[in-house]
């Protein structure tokens, strides 16, 4: 991965986590991470791994991030200053739940 790509990966989870803090709103007691951005190496995608707690939460999360896509992807634009911005996507981060199921295996062994 490129300086330039990991910049940009740095800088747009830095402006996601603004614009979740600043501008969204979700549920009381509904926590919102950002762990990873990847994005292409020509700089048109973005995919932000997202983790939210309590995990059951999950579907209301991206059913309003997708809701309010648009306002977020504008104020994405509006902070990078490129030619090209990125399309971003949310998927969701199982990392902390596939390390539990290790864990417990591990637990049994």
């Amino acid at each position: 991965m490129s300086l330039r790509v990991e910049k940009i990966n740095e800088l747009i989870k830095h402006y996601l986590n603004d614009i979740f803090l600043t501008h969204l709103s979700f549920k009381k007691d509904v926590f919102v991470t950002i762990t990873k951005i990847d994005t292409s190496s020509d700089f048109r995608y973005a995919k932000a791994s997202i983790s939210v707690f309590p995990e059951k939460e999950f579907p209301y999360v991206l059913k309003t991030l997708q809701k309010e896509i648009f306002f977020v992807q504008k104020k994405i634009n509006e902070k990078l200053q490129m030619k090209i911005f990125p399309k971003i996507k949310f998927k969701a981060d199982n990392t902390e739940v596939e390390a539990e199921k290790i864990e417990k295996l591990l637990k049994m062994i």
